[in-house]
């Protein structure tokens, strides 16, 4: 059994998310308050006792769902299962952090650093309501790419997230995407909705904040990883610690490449997927994907148990 270790990417945030992991494991506690000192501020207690709304904000968002991530993955490692189980890591989007701190390749603090500042550069470059995202149901890739670049008419509409057979996220200018809602449902769409983002994240609007990671990463030592990472926008194995670093300044601008990184995995042998951190959005995707390949979700102390065998 070849096993791969996935973290998510954000909307899976809850409040609450990790607090029974850090009750039951110190090492997963050791994170939180590791990210709290980096930070500067009770993130925590945000994550734990703070309003939804506040959490989902995109600079709070990003390093609470690493730190759920960070501490499920100190908990499995408490109990013997550790990174080198695995034959890949990935994650959706900011997961791809989470995945290289699991990894060894950057550290806690550095994570939560980056993922502040990616969360901020992300939120400035386009001011509010000039960006929208929606997903776009029942199409594949090629269809949803083929409905961005109609809909653009001289804006800004394209591919985000190719998330499974049948969900495409397109990401630009609001008015394309709007137009993009009615020309999906003519070429067959079974929904096209906008999605309760608060930026038009993975497209090229984001130029800005791609320029802002490239300046941060440059700042932080990065290692290669344990494992080899499947980054999302090769969405091909990788450990070099020089490409790694290029590939998560285009991550910014490029398109999450996720169907096409689990079906990697599973053409390199992987069996069997774990979700660790918050929610199991990614194990729904892995299932539409490929239903060849088993998963686990990953996210509290008693998934952590059940993952011993």
């Amino acid at each position: 059994m070849s096993v791969a270790f996935v973290f998510p990417g954000q909307g899976a945030q809850t409040v609450g998310m990790g607090k029974a992991l850090a009750d039951a494991y110190p090492a997963a506690k050791a994170v939180f308050d590791e990210v709290d000192e980096a930070l500067g501020e009770k993130l925590s207690a945000l994550i734990w006792e703070g309003d939804l709304d506040t959490l989902t904000l995109t600079q709070n968002a990003q390093p609470a769902l690493m730190a759920t991530s960070m501490a499920a993955m100190r908990a499995l490692e408490a109990e013997g299962i550790t990174i080198d189980k695995a034959s890949f890591v990935a994650g959706h989007s900011l997961g791809e952090y989470s995945a290289l701190c699991a990894a060894g390749a950057l550290s806690v603090a550095d994570t939560a650093r980056l993922l502040r500042t990616r969360g901020k550069a992300m939120q400035e470059a386009v001011p509010v309501g000039v960006g929208a995202m929606a997903a776009l149901l029942g199409l594949d890739f090629e269809t949803a790419t083929d409905v961005a670049n109609e809909a653009a008419n001289g804006e800004v509409c394209e591919a985000a997230n190719d998330n499974d057979p049948s969900q495409v996220v397109v990401s630009g200018h609001k008015g394309a995407v709007e137009r993009a809602l009615d020309i999906a449902k003519t070429r067959g769409a079974k929904r096209a909705v906008l999605l309760p983002v608060s930026a038009p994240f993975h497209c090229s609007l984001m130029e800005p904040a791609a320029g802002v990671m490239a300046e941060a990463l440059g700042d932080v030592d990065i290692e290669a990883p344990a494992v080899p990472l499947i980054p999302n926008v090769t969405a091909q194995s990788c450990q070099s610690a020089t490409m790694i670093r290029d590939h998560l300044v285009d991550q910014v601008t490029g398109s999450v490449r996720w169907r096409e990184s689990v079906l990697y995995m599973a053409s390199e042998g992987v069996t069997e997927i774990w979700e660790v951190g918050a929610g199991k959005a990614l194990s729904g995707m892995i299932r539409r994907i490929d239903r060849s390949i088993a998963t686990r979700a990953v996210g509290t102390p008693d998934d952590v148990k059940a993952a011993l065998g």
